[in-house]
């Protein structure tokens, strides 16, 4: 990695960096170079007595949570897939639910970077830890990331429960269940009147066993029905023709949630926070205060009614605790987020540029990785700790050797 960023400086290139392409933006584009991280994956190092863990900067989540189970330990909180780079979910603010919980990033306590010059630097406890907690969140701006060390927790299991519930209900005992469970959020399906919650609790408790072999099955079943049965196959093919008869989408929508039964069910967390995603769409999602959160959803709802086109994806409503990485979405304040989709070639402008709007009016942050239309100019004054990071990209990469369009839309030039 030192010989291509020295190379790049030599030849006078900008140079990108991409995990595993989640994100919906530009922030990996590039017509310079292109750095895939998917060849820089492993776990380099665990110490059993802290929890602390050193992983290659390319390694998905998805390999990366057995591996830690089967030391013992466990990220605290995840996001709702587990397809993205460990470099990629910390660089974009990824994050989870739970109002006593905090984004990935916010785990971070070690990272190594090559830096504008080519030059390695290690940011942890001993090497300017100052830099580190500004570079958790970095959007690639600041070096190439080749490793980071997160601290990891005990082991644990969840108690899941995923029920569907009329949605007015929903938003009356959210504000509770954030205070009560240790994670909840909930969907809501426009067009209809009903939402599935999510609501998950931390336990050491081992998964009960199953009565009998037919007891299992049973158990296997609902899983598999409500994960990949409804949640993928069905989902996706009442989408497509709901793209073809957007005039049917009120009422695929309306079949959608009629077929989700009850699940509680207990598990090891990441098979809990993440789940199988095969339906391709386009997110949008925005970080606002926590007081905020419920009225802006509630914006959001009355909006897909003026729409010229019936929306067919559910809207998601997540919270979470504050933390203080300059660049995080949740910095500085408690944050629920909402986030809206569309199925893949279904216009999106209308819809995305209605509830930004709705979010500007509460100081909305959006998600660095997903699609939204802001500038450096207006999302200046919604991150207080913004010169922080400014101070610390002028530090690393003075001559911007690690930029390109979006994130000179985003961060100036």
């Amino acid at each position: 990695m030192v010989d291509l960023v020295r190379r790049a400086v030599a030849d006078d290139l900008r140079v990108r960096v991409v995990g595993a392409g989640h994100s919906f933006t530009a922030i990996a584009r590039t017509d310079d170079v292109l750095v895939s991280l998917d060849g820089l994956t492993g776990v380099v190092a665990i110490d059993d007595a802290t929890g602390r863990v050193t992983v290659r900067a390319g390694m998905r989540l998805c390999d990366l949570n057995p591996e830690l189970d089967a030391r013992g330990l466990a990220m605290p909180n995840l996001g709702d897939i587990a397809y993205q780079s460990v470099a990629g979910a910390i660089s974009t603010s990824t994050h989870g639910t739970g109002l006593g919980f905090r984004s990935i990033a916010a785990g971070v306590v070690g990272l190594r970077l090559v830096v504008g010059d080519g030059t390695v630097v290690v940011l942890d406890d001993d090497h300017d830890p100052d830099l580190r907690d500004v570079a958790r969140v970095g959007l690639g701006a600041l070096g190439v990331v080749t490793e980071v060390t997160l601290q990891c927790v005990p082991a644990f299991n969840l108690h899941a429960i995923d029920e569907i519930m009329a949605v007015d209900d929903v938003v009356a005992a959210f504000d509770g269940w954030a205070e009560e469970t240790d994670h909840a959020e909930f969907f809501w399906m426009p067009h209809t009147g009903f939402a599935q919650v999510k609501r998950n609790t931390r336990t050491i408790e081992a998964p009960r066993p199953a009565r009998n072999i037919r007891h299992a099955a049973r158990r296997r079943w609902k899983r598999f029905k409500n994960k990949e049965l409804l949640e993928n196959v069905a989902f996706g093919a009442l989408n497509h023709v709901g793209r073809l008869r957007p005039s049917a989408i009120p009422r695929l929508n309306n079949l959608v949630f009629n077929e989700v039964g009850r699940a509680e069910y207990l598990t090891s967390s990441y098979e809990v926070f993440a789940s199988e995603r095969r339906v391709r769409f386009l997110e949008m999602e925005y970080a606002v205060p926590r007081e905020h959160g419920l009225e802006a959803f509630g914006r959001v709802r009355s909006l897909v009614d003026t729409l010229d086109r019936p929306i067919s994806f559910p809207i998601e409503f997540r919270i979470l605790g504050g933390d203080d990485v300059p660049l995080s979405t949740a910095e500085g304040r408690d944050t629920c987020f909402v986030a809206v989709h569309v199925f893949r070639g279904t216009p999106f402008e209308e819809y995305f540029r209605g509830v930004e709007a709705i979010m500007d009016d509460y100081a909305g942050r959006p998600h660095w990785g997903k699609l939204h239309f802001q500038t450096s100019a207006t999302l200046v004054r919604r991150y207080p700790q913004w010169d922080r990071f400014q101070e610390a990209r002028d530090r690393l990469d003075p001559s911007r050797r690690f930029t390109n369009e979006y994130l000179t839309t985003v961060l100036g030039p």
